[in-house]
């Protein structure tokens, strides 16, 4: 594998990190500060369309051959498919992309937040009763 492919794959793993890493914070709540910057500036890479650093080593190192070595086969398709399509990530499909990030990963830190919040248990009446 080459320098080129491996940052393919690296990139792979970041975006699956970006879009499904809350769920390592169910488990793991201190992943969450890494998780969430994660996630924004790859919410706001789509919507926005701003320049990945990623993007621009991969398409350095794989000078004129993407389509060399399985991983940049499998993976330059599914992180760019605007490599068929020029326009695929502009307008709506970046930005239900990018959406799709947020919506995904504000349910999860809600779950990540309802468990975390220290459960008191109900007073009985018995118990009130007691206390006065």
């Amino acid at each position: 594998m080459g320098m080129g492919e491996a940052i393919v794959l690296v990139h792979f793993l970041f975006v699956v990190f970006v879009v499904g890493g809350g769920l390592l914070a169910l488990r793991w709540p201190r992943l969450a500060w890494l998780h969430l910057p994660a996630a924004l500036w790859g919410a706001s890479v789509v919507i926005w369309g701003l320049p990945c650093p990623l993007t621009e080593l991969e398409f350095a190192l794989v000078e004129g051959q993407p389509e060399r070595g399985f991983i940049a086969r499998l993976l330059l398709p599914v992180l760019y498919p605007e490599l068929e399509n020029p326009q695929a990530l502009s307008g709506g499909l970046g930005l239900a992309l990018g959406a799709g990030v947020v919506l995904v990963n504000v349910a999860v830190y809600a779950l990540v937040l309802k468990r975390r919040r220290p459960r008191t248990p109900p007073r009985s009446a018995a118990a009130a009763t007691r206390a006065r």
